[in-house]
């Protein structure tokens, strides 16, 4: 089975590319939707990260103060490393499990850090999600509702724009309209139902 990673920086488009391809038909596994699952109320990864960066990352009902740990692991990388330890295992074993379990011609798998963190051989082909920089932190700082500090902070813990695309075997530019974006989908969708022999969706 053809995997087709995606990827991108924050603020890119990934989520409204990935919705794009799972109305065409395409399954999607997404990775950040696998780390949720993670962390839920009662998940063995959960007291791992209590144990490792204390109860200050936890709200009072003791669930994950996700706002509080991103603050901590975009400022301090030696935390990010910590945390991506606990979870990238667990994220790959679930991504091939979740795999195996299709039959389709090719998957999407949405891999945010994709390149970051070495986790290219879980797919063929790399497809980036690409936009301005300025357009990522607008985008950003009005979705989350964080600063620009803490926007740039992430993207600096991010491969550059330069980099990402460099490394990109397909690229979807997010910075035009809705229909210009679907129009990019489609083509894409079209190219990997021929390169993986077969047909998705109706």
């Amino acid at each position: 089975m053809l995997a087709v990673g995606l990827t991108g920086g924050i603020g890119s488009g990934k989520s409204r590319v990935s919705d794009a391809f799972a109305r065409l038909g395409v399954p999607v596994i997404d990775t950040d939707i696998i780390a949720r699952e993670l962390v839920a109320p009662g998940q063995p990864a959960l007291d791992e990260i209590r144990a490792a960066f204390g109860d200050a990352v936890f709200t009072a009902e003791g669930e994950l103060d996700r706002r509080a740990l991103r603050q901590r692991i975009f400022s301090q990388p030696d935390q990010r490393r910590k945390l991506e330890a606990i979870l990238h295992p667990r994220i790959r074993a679930e991504v091939r499990r979740q795999t195996a379990a299709l039959s389709a011609p090719w998957v999407l798998i949405v891999i945010p850090l994709l390149l970051e963190s070495g986790q290219g051989d879980l797919v063929q082909r790399v497809l980036v999600v690409d936009a301005p920089v300025e357009l990522q932190r607008a985008r950003t700082t009005q979705r989350d509702q964080i600063s620009e500090e803490e926007v740039d902070r992430i993207l600096a813990a991010q491969l550059s724009r330069e980099q990402r695309l460099a490394a990109a075997d397909d690229v979807i530019v997010n910075d035009g309209s809705l229909a210009d974006l679907q129009q990019q989908v489609e083509k894409h969708y079209h190219f990997y139902n021929r390169l993986a022999g077969g047909c998705q969706g109706a």
